[in-house]
């Protein structure tokens, strides 16, 4: 599964699962983009095939009932939908 990387400051290992249609998704990621966070990211939509699949896995296991987004932050903690305050308090 191939993630697309932005650069920025390391606040440990910031993935987010996202769809390219969502608005709520596109603010998370200007989100993590003005607090200057290195993270990783992936639109689960545009995928096909086994990569999907894998991608839908992986976002289930962090949040079973698979919606968006879905950031997870050093493999531990799990933020679902868009939380400016959750997002600030651990990577601001």
């Amino acid at each position: 599964m191939l993630m697309e990387h932005v650069d920025g400051e390391d606040k440990g290992k910031t993935v987010l699962f996202a769809l390219s249609t969502c608005g709520w998704c596109k603010k998370t990621r200007m989100l993590l983009e003005e607090l200057g966070v290195e993270y990783d990211y992936i639109y689960v939509d545009l995928l096909q095939g086994a990569e999907r699949k894998e991608a839908i896995e992986n976002v289930e296991k962090w949040n079973p009932k698979l919606s968006f987004p879905t950031l997870v932050i050093n493999d531990e903690e799990t933020i679902v939908g868009f939380n400016e305050d959750k997002v600030r308090e651990i990577l601001g």
